[in-house]
């Protein structure tokens, strides 16, 4: 049996789903990680009880008035193209899902997290944080205000560069209903090399990751905009990752 069909085996839990033809492998040579994080046992489902699937309750008053403005967060502005990412949560039958939690995080322009474990030489923006949240509205509808997110090396081959994306991170009602998935930019051209792209078996699929420019929504002399529509499930159902993944 080979390391795929074991970490194929282990995901197929009783009551447990997985599109093989969509979804990547959970464990996916090019992207070396995975040999450290995929599951090596069968799943177990694991009951939820009362308190995990009715709260925390994610309500408006737990936000902060520029939670979804991540170039408002500081005393000062941020470095780099500020952008607008606008969409859509829907689900299988294209109905919008109001009232859910979405959560990003992000690069800075120059491609550099704030975190301890991102050290490469590129500066720290200090006005930007890369962190937001906000909840969709009666419409399935979110809305961020960010920069563009810049390229970085991350070592998995040789002279390997991650294509600019955001992480996004859905919450249902409460933090056991969570998917998260991550957003590219068009016409990127390190496409071609990142495994997270590649691991994923069907093209269409991969394209459903990838916003669209969206001048209408693009704002005269302040930001230009994205548009990216998230679907939960069913045939045009976005891709998401199994395990969080801060890469």
């Amino acid at each position: 049996m080979t390391t795929d069909d074991t970490a194929r085996r282990a995901a197929d839990a009783p009551g447990y789903v997985r599109d093989h033809e969509v979804h990547p492998p959970l464990d996916y040579p090019g992207y070396r990680s995975t040999a450290l994080r995929h599951p090596s046992r069968r799943l177990k489902l694991l009951p939820h009880l009362l308190t995990e699937v009715t709260g925390p309750m994610l309500g408006e008053d737990r936000l902060g008035t520029l939670d979804n403005d991540l170039t408002r967060q500081h005393d000062e502005e941020p470095q780099g193209q500020r952008i607008i990412v606008h969409g859509r949560l829907l689900d299988g039958d294209g109905r919008p899902v109001p009232h859910s939690l979405v959560e990003i995080w992000q690069a800075n322009a120059g491609g550099r997290y704030r975190h301890t474990g991102d050290n490469w030489p590129c500066p720290l923006d200090p006005n930007f944080t890369g962190v937001g949240r906000t909840l969709t509205d009666a419409e399935g509808r979110y809305r961020f205000t960010t920069v563009r997110p810049g390229a970085y090396p991350w070592r998995n081959h040789d002279n390997a560069w991650r294509p600019a994306h955001i992480h996004f991170s859905l919450f249902g009602r409460a933090f056991t209903q969570r998917l998260v998935t991550q957003m590219y930019f068009p016409d990127d051209p390190l496409f071609f090399q990142d495994p997270m792209w590649n691991a994923i078996p069907d093209e269409q699929a991969r394209q459903r990751l990838v916003a669209r420019f969206d001048h209408s929504a693009t704002e005269p002399e302040w930001a230009l905009a994205y548009e990216w529509d998230i679907v939960l499930r069913g045939r045009d159902a976005t891709v998401f990752e199994t395990e969080g993944d801060d890469d």
